[in-house]
């Protein structure tokens, strides 16, 4: 039952990364029609969360009270897994080369392991350090020769820093999602974010430090054409409301790291769906890095699990004890 569930996890993250990688070749045409990357996400976020309001009732039985006692870990999944990775993320695009954002943002399951390095001073066995480092050379060929100067701008210390942020929110997408089965059904906890998450991003352009502009003429979909809403409501079903579930639930069946390093298959996917959706060829070294990534997942999921608390990166005392319900194990996103 154990190899069962751990091949449906691996699936799922798999899945999860397909569904995440596929957004940007079908929101692309949206935003080369005038619409800005925050308008975008916000509708994708806010479509994402009316799809999952109904499921996720029915999961929690229609009782909201599991949703208040777990208010601290559904607001710092809105605001900082949903809301604050796509914020950093658009702010640092406007300050470095996007090549340099997505390699910050991505290297993310590194500094999972070297959290988990740091919290249990126990050394990461040599078959996660060889996968980490695979991992970062497949990133490196994957981003780099395809994208470099593509996003503009000097490599001004905020652009980094906000780069950073958007990593670090990366990290707490796959530290929340370990733990918050403990305290809600995943597609209930999924659903309670990207509504925060989406209030979150309106009140960011509200006030303009997120601008958003819509153009709703028709937009290049599947080889014709379609109103500019459709695409966004397929990114919102399958690379939002999907990925995340999926994503979640592979978290949960998995633990965090490795289901961290399957996210990196987002990188694949994405090369290889613009490479036959938009006609952007990948050169031999992005397959060779691409190569790479997945040897790199390889490695990391043949390590052993003789101490399975080590498989856990983070602890955030989320829940106040008053407040904090009774639970018994743990079991999920994130461009």
């Amino acid at each position: 039952m154990r190899a069962s569930r751990g091949m449906l996890g691996i699936l799922l993250g798999l899945a999860a990364g397909l569904a995440f990688g596929a957004g940007g070749a079908v929101v692309k045409p949206v935003l080369e029609a005038g619409w800005t990357p925050g308008a975008a996400v916000f509708t994708r976020i806010a479509v994402a969360a009316v799809l999952l309001t109904i499921p996720a009732l029915v999961a929690l039985k229609f009782d909201l009270r599991p949703l208040w006692r777990a208010k601290w870990i559904v607001l710092l999944y809105g605001l900082v897994a949903v809301a604050g990775v796509q914020f950093a993320f658009y702010a640092s695009l406007e300050r470095i080369p996007v090549s340099t954002t997505l390699l910050i943002e991505y290297l993310a399951p590194i500094a999972l392991v070297l959290f988990a390095w740091v919290r249990t001073r126990r050394l990461p066995q040599r078959v996660v350090l060889a996968g980490s480092v695979l991992a970062i050379i497949g990133l490196v060929l994957v981003i780099g020769p395809g994208m470099v100067g593509s996003g503009g701008g000097s490599l001004d210390p905020l652009g980094l820093l906000f780069a950073l942020v958007a990593m670090i929110g990366v990290c707490v997408y796959y530290a929340l999602g370990e733990r918050a089965g403990d305290a809600l059904p995943p597609i209930a906890l999924v659903a309670a974010g990207f509504w925060v998450g989406a209030i979150a991003l309106a009140v960011l352009g509200a006030t303009g430090l997120l601008p958003m502009h819509a153009e709703f003429g028709d937009v290049d979909f599947l080889g014709g054409t379609a109103p500019a809403m459709v695409p966004l409501l397929v990114v919102g079903l399958v690379s939002t409301a999907f990925a995340y579930v999926a994503g979640i639930a592979a978290i949960g069946m998995l633990g965090s790291r490795l289901a961290a390093f399957l996210g990196l298959s987002e990188v694949v996917f994405a090369g290889v769906i613009g490479w036959v959706l938009l006609g952007e060829a990948l050169s031999p070294l992005q397959l060779l890095g691409g190569a790479a990534i997945l040897g790199g997942i390889v490695l990391v999921r043949m390590e052993r699990r003789a101490e399975p608390e080590t498989s856990v990166p983070l602890e955030i005392d989320l829940v106040p004890a008053a407040d904090a319900p009774a639970t018994s194990s743990t079991p999920h996103a994130a461009s």
